[in-house]
């Protein structure tokens, strides 16, 4: 079997700072924010699973359209011996793209989560023996270093994950990304798009309660890491549609007024009644916006490709 390497980039208690430094800098702010990052314990990966299956959320089905239908064109026209995945997770998604790429060489999973990492390398490497995987434990928006591995390579930033960002974050990233491709190298891009207002709100507000629930979770994850005591069920989920900004966005409603203590921050934190705290931004795209965003980051949109409903789109950028 080929061996699986394991790099930690980020230190042992780095998620914690992190947490600590969003959760101080996001409740004395006003509005109040937490970023949808901390969702995503273990309860919350559930919860997110449970969305994806959801007759509302058509992102993740639209995307394995693409994958399945595109996973050879992706292969042919990327000609990758390295796969890179961004926000990897359980890597699931890649696997069309890897049963396409017979002449990959190594793949790179990149996460927060080690256990994540791990678990995926042991399921891949069960099926594919002779694949290299070198894994990272990294954040890569606050900048990636990467194994030597052969080209050409090709970077993926899977799920419309980069519409979380805000417009300066995504810049950035995509800068940040620019920076690690060498002559050859591509990046592929998923990007929900722009659609009917109903249909955007449906997918993160859906009848049976989920995305409500996984809103939610972000609070239990600060109560347990960091001793609050928020109570989940005196916030009502809202999400709402931005036109202008072209994003939807979750929040918290407080159903009453309180205050909440968090001790590992020393930390009073008052809600007025029907205040709202921002979790979540999901901004959606549309053809000529992503490609003014790769340009400005020294990117060229090569291909675009979408479901055959045109819900979401993936795209193949490269150096200028």
């Amino acid at each position: 079997m080929s061996p699986f390497l394991l790099t930690r980039t980020l230190p042992e208690d780095a998620t914690d700072a992190a947490l600590r430094a969003d959760v101080l800098h996001g409740l004395t702010r006003h509005p109040k924010t937490l970023p949808p990052k901390w969702f995503y314990d273990a309860r919350g990966s559930e919860l997110f699973e449970e969305i994806t299956r959801l007759p509302e959320y058509y992102p993740t089905r639209a995307e394995r359209e693409i994958l399945i239908d595109r996973a050879d064109e992706i292969a042919r026209v990327s000609g990758a011996r390295t796969l890179i995945e961004l926000g990897s997770g359980s890597s699931e998604k890649t696997r069309h793209l890897l049963d396409a790429l017979p002449a990959l060489h190594s793949y790179v999973p990149v996460d927060v989560s080690e256990s994540a990492l791990r678990g995926a390398a042991q399921a891949l490497l069960a099926q594919r023996p002779e694949l290299s995987v070198h894994a990272l434990i990294a954040d890569f928006t606050g900048g990636l270093a990467l194994p030597g591995t052969p080209g050409p390579r090709l970077i993926a930033f899977l799920g419309g994950t980069i519409g979380n960002l805000l417009p300066e974050g995504r810049a950035a990233f995509l800068k940040s990304v620019r920076s690690l491709l060498s002559p050859g190298d591509a990046l592929l891009l998923g990007t929900d798009l722009v659609k009917e207002e109903g249909v955007l709100v449906a997918a993160y507000d859906d009848a049976a309660g989920v995305t409500a629930e996984f809103n939610r979770n972000v609070l239990r994850v600060v109560n347990r890491e960091l001793g609050a005591d928020f109570e989940p069920a005196a916030f009502d989920h809202v999400a709402l549609w931005d036109p202008e900004r072209a994003w939807i966005e979750m929040r918290l409603r407080a159903r009453r007024a309180h205050t909440v203590k968090v001790p590992a921050l020393d930390l009073l934190v008052g809600f007025e009644a029907g205040e709202e705290m921002r979790t979540e931004v999901s901004a959606k795209f549309r053809q000529e916006g992503v490609r003014a965003e790769l340009d400005a980051a020294g990117l060229r949109l090569d291909q675009w490709w979408t479901d055959s409903g045109g819900r979401f789109a993936l795209s193949l950028a490269t150096a200028v």
